[in-house]
This record gives structure tokens, sequence and C-alpha cells, in this order.
């Protein structure tokens, strides 16, 4: 058993386990309890999950900020409860007169800098209670809209099918956003109500499926090698390689004497180790200050 490793592992999750069921196979087969995700993925999209294992906890905070790829399917003329197909249809609506050029000017209304009304059937909590779980319980739940960004949302193929419109998309959007409510506001703005059918996340920040490990709930499988938490420090943000001294200080979270070049810095040992997370520090010029102590 690998239970000594630290590391980052990149999953394609399957469609169905829920993101929780993805963390407990890989417990199983890495060993380990301390195993945690950077940003769920619902149990019918698939895709990029990335995963801490042991120390490597302590980084996903900071992975989940990255933007997101997604790919995705809108059907344009039925809403749900839950913004996607696994709820209850609420409203159909004949769209077959939505034209694309009508279609892809109500996406380009949901790109941007945006506010976003979370989906109801989501992990947000309300005074201390999941969103999803009070609507389960009968309760009504409006959601407090939120600032994402939504830098691509394209319209890649457009069906027609009797009453309803199924758009095939690409998304590249900020943490937070939920694709399910692009598809759901673009259906409200036509008038003629919208979910997702399908749903698939490509990329978070620099980890995409390319750097996915093999099925992890395959007949057989084996304890995958997580990359390194330098490997994926460096990856992802500004690296400082610093001195034996500086080791040190880093070690027990001290202030450094040094800028570094961002707000979220990786600091590096002569070993290669990665000790810490640096930023400047605001009250101090021309010194820096611990985030995250990672040894």
């Amino acid at each position: 058993m690998n239970t000594f490793r630290s590391g980052i592992l990149v999953v394609d999750k399957p469609s169905g386990p829920t993101s929780h069921q993805v963390v407990g196979r890989v417990r199983r087969l890495m060993g380990t309890r301390k195993v945690g995700h950077a940003g769920t993925l619902d149990p019918m999209a698939s895709g990029v999950l990335v995963l801490g294992i042991n120390r490597a906890t302590r980084l996903l905070g900071h992975l989940a900020l990255h933007d997101k790829d997604y790919t995705a399917t809108m059907r344009l003329g039925v809403s749900t409860v839950t913004d996607d197909v696994e709820g209850d249809v609420t409203v159909t609506t004949d769209a077959s007169a939505i034209d694309d050029a009508a279609i892809r000017a109500a996406m380009s209304r949901q790109t941007g800098t945006i506010q976003q009304v979370p989906a109801a059937v989501s992990a947000i909590k309300v005074n201390g209670q999941r969103a999803y779980a009070k609507v389960r319980a009968g309760e009504d739940v409006v959601l407090q809209p939120r600032t994402v960004t939504v830098s691509r949302f394209e319209a890649i193929a457009v069906r027609r099918q009797g009453q309803v419109v199924d758009v095939d998309v690409e998304v590249t959007c900020s943490s937070g956003t939920y694709v399910r409510a692009l598809a759901r506001d673009v259906g409200a703005d036509l008038g003629v109500g919208g979910h997702l059918t399908a749903l698939r996340r490509t990329r978070v920040g620099p980890f995409d499926l390319a750097a996915a490990c093999a099925d992890v709930f395959a007949d057989g499988a084996v304890p995958p090698v997580p990359m390194t938490m330098a490997e994926a420090a460096a990856l992802s943000f500004p690296v400082l390689h610093v001195t034996a001294d500086q080791e040190a200080a880093i070690r027990v979270g001290r202030r450094l004497n040094l800028i570094v070049p961002a707000d979220v810095t990786a600091m590096i040992a002569e070993s290669g180790e990665l000790l810490a997370l640096y930023r400047p520090d605001d009250d101090k010029d021309g010194q820096s200050r611990a985030i995250r102590v990672l040894v």
C-alpha cells in the first residue's frame, strides 16, 4: 500500500458515482483515509476530478480556485427541479420555433462577468444545512446570486428533436460557476426553459484529462501513482527555490525578507520538496508571509 505517499491525483470520474464515492475508492486503493477533492462533480457529470492524498489535501483549497473547462448538452424546452436530467420535470414548452441566432444571443448574455443564482439543488449551505437537503424536504430554496466569470460559452452543434432543441456547448468558467444554471438561464431567457442532459469537465486549471490515471473503478485496479506536491505546485503557481536558511524559517511559518512574485507562490526546498505557499505581506514592504505551511 502507498500509505506513505502524498501527492495530487487526477481522476477521470465516470458518470454515476458521486465525488465522495470516488474519494472512497481511492482511499481503499491508496491505503489511507486522508483523501479529498478540489471541487465536486455531480453524479451525472464525468471528467476531471482533482484529488489530494495525505498532506496534499492541504493544497486542495487553492487548486479549486482555478478556472475550468466543460463540454455539455443543454436541452431547451424542458425545465427540471435540479436543472439537469436527474431531476423531475417541472415545465415543458415547445422550443421548436427558437432559431440558432436566438440561442446564441441568449448564450452571449450569460457570458462575461455575470450574477448567477446557483442551482437550488446544490451543496451550498443555507443556515447550516445543504440546499439540496432542504429542497428534498419540500422547502422552497432561493439562493443569493454570486459573481462568476464565463469566459467562453460556445454552441458547437444544435439538434432539433420535435419540440425540444439540444445544444452541445463548450464552457470555460471561473470556480463557483454552475453549468446547469447556465442551461436554466438560457432557457429562461428564451421563454422555454432548459436543463443539462450531459456534462463533462475536461480541465481544472493545469490539470486535464491527459493527466488522468487509469480507471480507479476497473476490476483489478492497482494503486495509482500521484504526482508529487512539488510537481502539482509547479503546474499551478509561480515557484521560488529557497536556500537552506530560508527553508528553516519557512518550516516554522516565519515571514521572509523577500518579495514573492504572486499572491500564491510555491516555495521549493533545495531537495525539491514543496514547503509552503507564500504571498506578499501587505503590512510590511519587501516581505512575504505564509498562506499555508505544508511540511
